[in-house]
């Protein structure tokens, strides 16, 4: 009885053929399609939208709370802000930002250089598409956004060279309104009525 509870040693061949077989039904296609939809739905750090409020800030749902998130490191020109009216391209850049991440889940990042929340309550954070692209840097590079430099952030030198490169390409808003800068070093855009 003794010698049946002596425990076998595998060999490196049989090692080799158990992980073989493993990764066979992991990776089958079968298998790894419902594997890769269900990891989709249940990975941490992974979020739906719940609304879209503007270019730069949207309402994701977050463990059972809608939290509003302020995209860092970049301003679109207004849409819904109190007492102000609607700047040129604020629209644009709000269609912009709802088609571009419609139906997706988005990861979301803090920097270590900014704050969590604003003075609003808003969480602070880099938005990052499916395709692991971050939404900040595409709406610089396609002129919806302007680099928002007057706070701390690390991505800071690339946005501000997104926005030239749209700027010396009269992309977006550097084509279609008249941008100028307030003597704090914020760009704004005239308003939408204006010419």
């Amino acid at each position: 009885m003794h010698h049946l509870l002596r425990k076998k040693r595998l060999t490196p061949a049989t090692l080799i053929i158990a992980l073989l077989i493993a990764a066979w039904y992991a990776y089958s296609p079968g298998l790894s399609q419902t594997a890769l939809n269900q990891a989709s739905k249940t990975q941490p750090g992974l979020y739906s939208i719940d609304h879209f409020v503007d270019g730069d800030t949207l309402a994701v749902s977050m463990n059972g709370t809608v939290e509003k998130v302020r995209m860092i490191g970049v301003d679109t020109p207004e849409t819904h802000k109190p007492n102000s009216p609607v700047q040129c391209y604020g629209p644009a850049a709000a269609a912009y930002t709802k088609q571009t991440l419609d139906g997706k889940q988005i990861r979301l990042e803090a920097d270590p250089e900014n704050t969590n929340r604003d003075r609003y309550g808003r969480l602070l954070r880099y938005v990052y598409l499916p395709d692991g692209s971050l939404l900040q840097y595409k709406l610089l590079q396609e002129g919806y956004a302007f680099a928002y430099v007057q706070f701390p952030f690390s991505k800071k030198a690339d946005f501000v060279a997104a926005q030239q490169q749209a700027q010396d390409q009269k992309k977006g808003l550097w084509a279609n309104c008249q941008p100028f800068q307030e003597a704090n070093g914020r760009w704004q855009t005239n308003d939408a009525g204006a010419s």
